[in-house]
């Protein structure tokens, strides 16, 4: 009976940590979405409103939608990038591969790197004074020479999800580098013996048995590129105007700048419904590989 009561004893400092962090915020933030929750408003923080913050969101405001479709876009430009470079970075540091000792040292830079800090360190390599791109451009291409990247939406985007897919690639290759340590090579030599190149070894042999860790890959990496903020805020601040404005970006805009809590609360509400998407597929393809 001792032992009993002794273990919800030593966990029960961890739930109460957990609930103060995690649960306890969550349930507040959910509260203030049905609030009118203005900071300058005295008791608005407790001005029941209902599901107006959620009604403005999705039919009143403009810059909701287009901040949805640029973490849509975003997502999917860095999702898909990371991961095919992550793919070949991973075939040439596999056993066996080329180039491995070079790239895989190439690949610690950016865990030393903060998100913040590649955001400032992208911000100024591309500065049209003094960046590093304007010098390089200058001397090998020099009508890109003297662009400001930043200030144009289109170039600004493009930087952004550049920033992204550096700081990323080697987090991805590392894991699926472990994909491909797991197929079995007695399958890869049975297919180079009946006569497959090297391109249908890796079509028919080597991605369908590495499909599932690619899978999570692509599950985890839409995941921290939907709630992606602080290099986008570093890099680019939202801007020019709105253009990499994503929708974590917009729920601190409208929260810390406007001072309208409730509203941002709801939005970021809403940016939970694809997560929990997500997690519920990147949780079930774990747990059956664990169960397999």
């Amino acid at each position: 009976m001792r032992d009993n009561v002794l273990k919800y004893v030593l966990v029960t400092p961890a739930v109460l940590v957990v609930f103060a962090t995690a649960i306890w915020p969550l349930i507040e933030s959910a509260r203030l979405s049905f609030t009118v929750g203005r900071l300058n408003r005295p008791g608005s923080l407790e001005q029941y409103l209902g599901w107006e913050n959620y009604a403005w969101a999705v039919l009143d405001e403009p810059a909701f939608w287009n901040s949805v479709w640029v973490t849509a876009v975003y997502t999917l430009l860095t999702v898909t990038l990371t991961t095919i470079l992550a793919l070949g970075l991973a075939m040439l540091l596999a056993p066996g591969g080329r180039l491995r000792s070079g790239v895989q040292t190439l690949l610690i830079l950016p865990f030393a790197m903060s998100p913040a800090l590649i955001g400032v360190s992208f911000r100024f390599m591309f500065n049209p004074e003094f960046g590093l791109f304007d010098a390089f451009f200058g001397a090998l291409i020099p009508p890109l020479a003297d662009v400001s990247w930043l200030a144009d939406p289109i170039l600004a985007f493009a930087v952004c999800v550049m920033a992204d897919v550096w700081g990323w690639i080697p987090f991805l290759t590392l894991v699926l580098i472990g994909g491909l340590v797991s197929v079995p090579q007695e399958t890869l030599e049975a297919a180079q013996v009946d006569g497959a190149g090297s391109w249908r070894v890796f079509r028919d042999v080597t991605l369908p048995q590495l499909a599932p860790v690619l899978a999570v890959v692509i599950i985890l990496k839409s995941i921290f590129s939907l709630k992606t903020f602080d290099q986008i805020f570093m890099l680019t601040n939202g801007g020019p105007g709105t253009a990499t404005q994503t929708l974590s970006h917009y729920i601190y805009f409208n929260g810390m700048k406007y001072g309208q809590i409730g509203f941002a609360a709801s939005v970021a509400w809403l940016m939970v419904i694809p997560m929990i998407f997500l997690t519920y597929a990147y949780a079930k393809l774990v747990f059956r590989r664990d169960r397999t």
